[in-house]
């Protein structure tokens, strides 16, 4: 389903992705984990288009995107939905209206036939009675509910989640990946997750890939990953601020 092969990025001097190589076949949940800044947000910007690759090829279903025109880049991005780090809610649209913000672009609909969407969105992540409030309104985990709502309103084939834990304490994090899990299960949907949480990493992945130095140093199943022989992967998961990682 999705195919970064040979992928270099670089920002002015900052050389960030080296020839990273990754593959997700349709229906597995991948997760990504790698340090704060080791380019784990620059591998999702590139499989929906965002960032094009200095060098390297994206394929996504069959196809290269890196060399479509935006028209083709648009009509990829339609098989992704995405639940960003912070839920990203418009702050000015209440909550039906932000679930159904991609079914009002892109779909031929009334705002009643897209409210009645959203709102079973929102019963699938466990809220009712909420779609006439604002963001404003939500606490955070109500915020990331609503944005894994609006990132399924349109059925897509992929879910990306960028740290989807982020912010939230033990409990609601555990709830996020209860959540992600059932999504997976119910809609069949190929799932890629970039995070630094271990716990949530064990318990949604079905395999591992560990972010280097611009490259993807080791991919395993949650347990071949604890039990793993790379002593850069070990310091990680652990927790370590000993070498061979440098601070």
């Amino acid at each position: 389903m999705i195919k970064l092969a040979g992928i270099h990025k670089s920002f002015g001097g900052n050389h960030v992705l080296k020839g990273l190589d990754i593959e997700v076949p349709r229906g597995e949940s991948r997760v990504i984990i790698g340090g704060s800044g080791s380019g784990k947000s620059v591998i999702l910007k590139h499989i929906i288009g965002i960032l094009k690759p200095d060098k390297g090829d994206v394929i996504i279903d069959g196809v290269n995107i890196k060399i479509l025109k935006e028209n083709g880049l648009n009509e990829i991005r339609k098989k992704f939905g995405m639940l960003f780090q912070m839920a990203a809610l418009f702050d000015s649209m209440n909550v039906w209206e932000n679930v159904g913000f991609s079914l009002s672009r892109h779909a031929k609909m009334k705002p009643r036939e897209i409210k009645e969407i959203a709102v079973e969105k929102l019963k699938m992540v466990g809220l009712t009675g909420v779609e006439n409030l604002m963001p404003s309104e939500l606490s955070g985990g109500m915020k990331k509910r609503v944005g894994l709502a609006r990132a399924i309103a349109h059925e897509p084939d992929v879910l990306l989640y960028d740290e989807p834990t982020t912010g939230l304490d033990p409990i609601m994090a555990d709830a996020i990946n209860e959540l992600i899990i059932e999504m997976r299960e119910k809609l069949s949907v190929t799932s890629v997750a970039i995070t630094h949480d271990m716990s949530s990493a064990y318990k949604i992945a079905d395999k591992i890939s560990m972010l280097y130095d611009g490259v993807i140093i080791e991919t395993g199943t949650p347990e071949e990953i604890k039990n793993t022989g790379s002593a850069v992967v070990r310091q990680f998961i652990a927790g370590s601020a000993t070498a061979p990682i440098k601070i």
